[in-house]
């Protein structure tokens, strides 16, 4: 100023002026942690007391103790709850295979304007009048049969014995194999055994009542499952992101259309094995034909193992009628496990997920130890299911890392 006072001259803001003001302090808060690890990270990380997480602190045993032990006795809880409900279960898996694998069916009848309501009319009512066929038919013919078959025992047998396989056999092993024969046969026609076996006349009726129930619950399911199928598989699409749910939805069509083609083919090829059979015992003069035929479906509907397990044991039984035709059918019965293996599957099965053999055959024996035939039936479909998750899922993010 004029008067001689000293001003003090205004400081420069910039800090290329030369300013000498002091820095402002700007606080920041860190945001809330939304990511999961991030928020596993700290309620993990080290505290106060005793610098340890609070899973890793003892300064609260008798909390820790009581929390690990309830835990342990949930878990007892929920393994004797499952145990209780594994035959629920199974009549679930089964009823929920069943409605894929008659999918493809209700998608042939929607293709023509039949609406799903009246497909599956049509669809289970031919499977009534089918079934009923069948055990006004089969039924009469095949207890006659099996009748026949256990009364037959010694005079097969006998017929055995005085074939020219036998003498070949017995040169072979000598004269234990008679007794030995002899022994099976005495234990063969004792009904004692048989019911011995079978756990007595009370378990077998018990078994019989638990096995027209658990169908009958099995079907029940089935319809419900094959109404609601598609509202089940886009109810399970919602809980992927919604980014994701065109890729989930697409995979899950895919994998029920492939697991529905395959238990189809699966059922129409043990229903070509079962014909082959009984027209090869018929034309044959083999025994009990129609007989046969019920086992080869039965035994034929596992995969891939299962026409070479029936080749082996009705060649085997044949043998005990007339060798010369129990070669005949093994022969020919061969041949027609060729032409299924190269002609037939590969037509009936063009709309399955292809998968390599060692993994069937190894699903069936993993399946089957597990579960049963239940177990060895679904283990195909479930491994293809995995394979289409590995190649679709899986193997997309390896090979987008670089």
């Amino acid at each position: 100023m004029s008067d001689g006072t000293p001003t003090s001259e205004p400081r420069a803001v910039s800090p290329a002026a030369g300013t000498d003001s002091a820095p402002q302090t700007v606080s920041t808060i860190d945001p809330a942690p939304t990511d999961t690890g991030e928020i596993m990270a700290q309620a993990t990380e080290s505290t106060d007391r005793g610098g340890k997480p609070f899973w890793a602190r003892l300064d609260s045993p008798f909390t820790a103790g009581f929390l690990l032990t309830f835990g342990g006795l949930a878990a007892l809880l929920l393994g004797l709850a499952l145990a209780n409900i594994a035959t629920v279960l199974i009549y679930i898996a089964f009823a929920a295979f069943a409605a894929l694998g008659l999918e493809p069916v209700l998608k042939w009848f929607e293709r023509h304007n039949v609406k799903r309501g009246w497909a599956m009319a049509i669809v289970f009512l031919t499977f009534g009048v089918v079934l009923a066929g069948i055990l006004l038919l089969v039924v009469p013919t095949l207890v006659e049969q099996v009748t026949a078959f256990f009364k037959g025992i010694p005079d097969t047998i006998a017929n055995f014995e005085s074939s020219d396989t036998f003498a070949w056999l017995e040169s072979i092993f000598g004269d234990g194999l008679a007794t030995l024969v002899n022994d099976a046969e005495q234990w063969l026609v004792n009904p004692a055994n048989i019911a011995a076996v079978s756990g007595g006349l009370l378990q077998v009726g018990l078994g019989i009542a638990t096995a027209i129930s658990g169908g009958l619950i099995v079907i029940v399911l089935t319809l419900y499952f094959s109404g609601s199928l598609p509202a089940m598989r886009e109810s399970l699409t919602q809980f992927a992101p919604a980014r994701n749910r065109p890729k989930v939805r697409a995979m899950t069509t895919e994998i029920t259309d492939s697991v529905g083609s395959y238990l189809m083919g699966m059922v129409l090829l043990a229903f070509f094995n079962s014909i082959v059979a009984f027209l090869l015992h018929l034309f044959l003069q083999l025994p009990f034909p129609l007989l046969m035929g019920v086992i080869a479906f039965a035994i034929t509907i596992i995969p891939l193992v299962g026409p070479v397990l029936y080749w082996i044991f009705a060649s085997v039984l044949a043998l005990f009628t007339n060798p010369i035709a129990a070669l005949i059918f093994a022969i020919a019965y061969l041949i027609y496990i060729q032409i299924e293996a190269y002609v037939i599957t590969p037509k009936v099965m063009s709309k399955a997920i292809a998968i390599p053999g060692a993994l069937v055959v190894i699903g069936a024996l993993i399946g089957g130890t597990l579960l049963g035939l239940l177990g060895a039936l679904i283990a195909v479909p479930v491994t293809a299911s995995i394979l289409l998750i590995i190649k679709q899922v899986f193997l997309p993010r390896q090979d987008a890392k670089i």
